[in-house]
């Protein structure tokens, strides 16, 4: 077997098992992502490309990586309350909550300070 199919097929398994990691106990989510999957590498298996082979790969690499970082699920528990399912390779940012008085409305439009610059001179 070639290094490229062994490739191929871990980034195929490696998607298989981010979906059974991320959408654990969601039996719609599991099969709906276990069909996507086979599709889009059923649709591509034709492709004799190196380079082609080599991008979807990657792409399909990213894929994963989004699955497991960018990806949580959340059930109502009760009404108005969710409770998440957090794994420990889901990102956590810190979270910034608004603030309406950061922007000055009174300034004309070209003049007002960008959040950017403001960020630079703390």
């Amino acid at each position: 077997m070639s290094a490229l199919r062994r490739t191929v097929l871990r980034s195929f398994k490696n998607l298989h098992r981010a979906r059974l990691c991320v959408f654990d106990g969601d039996q719609r989510a599991l099969v709906a992502a276990r069909l996507k999957i086979n599709e889009e590498f059923n649709k591509n298996k034709h492709v004799k490309d190196e380079d082609s082979i080599k991008a979807m790969v990657q792409f399909a690499e990213d894929v994963e990586r989004e699955l497991r970082t960018q990806v949580i699920q959340a059930r109502e528990v009760k009404p108005g309350v969710f409770e998440a399912k957090i794994t420990k390779d889901t990102l956590k940012l810190e979270n910034i909550p608004y603030n309406a008085a950061a922007v000055l409305d009174d300034m004309p439009p070209g003049q007002k300070p960008c959040c950017q610059d403001q960020a630079k001179n703390t």
